[in-house]
């Protein structure tokens, strides 16, 4: 969907005009409101990329390509079941420049600073959108992940940052969309996502006690195995697609289970839409669109 015309329009922009950047941001199209009309909400993500993520599947490089990466959002955005975008200032700045934003829900992701595989990478520092960023860019919202380590210190910090994006978010009258993922490190230090039931419901209940007030969070969450998980708080979720499982149908089959809870809004999916195993960007996009679709 990426023209040649359109994308060298774009380097050349880049490289000419950074003032069209604050037009884009001024001139953007919002919808009124956060949810669709039948009350669901569908995002696409990609902010894996400032974070050093770039591997999907056996390929380490599979997001590095920026041009190849955009395609395949302009694909997904173009299905209108896709409400919109949650990124990185770079990636929405590009699509905002390529007139793709418009009418869409676009969430800015706000801490990157916990470099995949880095020593420091629990300690998750802020080096995206805050909140007032957020607020004068037009954004609907702000994304920060908070990653839970008993045995880390890095927690700490992180812990502390989110609850302040979360309160200044709060006084901005925005969305602050917090993800809490519990992990632990095995023998070799390496990080492991822990997903059974009392570990997710804890970090859920940490999550929702963040900042002065709750009443703008939400929260981004897997599709838990167990939906009791979700028992434990009344805010809103969407269920995440986190690294992709090889087999579309189990990913999908998943996320409709989770669905089916009442708390659950919708779906903020990243690499399993973008980098499907076949391929067909549209076709994936689509085939959680009819999940979303069926559960609401």
């Amino acid at each position: 969907m990426l023209t040649d015309q359109q994308w060298a329009g774009l380097l050349h922009t880049r490289a000419t005009d950074p003032h069209a950047v604050a037009v884009a941001y001024a001139t953007r199209r919002r919808r009124p409101a956060l949810l669709s009309g039948t009350g669901t909400l569908f995002l696409v993500a990609a902010d894996h990329p400032a974070r050093g993520a770039l591997g999907v599947g056996g390929d380490p490089l599979a997001m590095s390509d920026r041009r190849e990466l955009l395609d395949r959002l302009l694909t997904a955005l173009a299905n209108p079941a896709v409400d919109g975008l949650l990124a990185t200032p770079d990636i929405v700045e590009e699509l905002l420049l390529l007139d793709a934003l418009h009418d869409k829900i676009v969430i800015g992701s706000m801490n990157r600073g916990g470099l995949a595989g880095a020593d420091w990478e629990i300690e998750d520092r802020f080096t995206g959108y805050d909140g007032q960023s957020i607020s004068d860019c037009r954004l609907d919202g702000g994304k920060m992940l908070l990653r839970i380590v008993d045995s880390d210190a890095g927690t700490i910090p992180t812990l502390q940052g989110c609850a302040d994006a979360v309160t200044d978010l709060a006084g901005q009258g925005l969305m602050a969309m917090v993800e809490p993922l519990p992990y632990t490190r095995d023998a070799d230090g390496k990080l492991v996502l822990q997903k059974d039931a009392a570990s997710l419901a804890r970090a859920v209940t940490v999550a929702s006690a963040l900042g002065v007030t709750s009443a703008y969070t939400w929260l981004k969450l897997p599709a838990p195995s167990d939906l009791k998980v979700l028992d434990t708080t009344t805010l809103p979720v969407v269920v995440l697609g986190g690294v992709p499982s090889g087999n579309p149908a189990d990913d999908l089959a998943a996320w409709g289970n989770a669905l089916t809870h009442p708390v659950v809004r919708g779906l903020v999916i990243g690499r399993a839409l973008l980098y499907p195993p076949d391929g067909d960007v549209a076709a994936a996009v689509q085939a959680a669109a009819k999940v979303l679709e069926a559960a609401s």
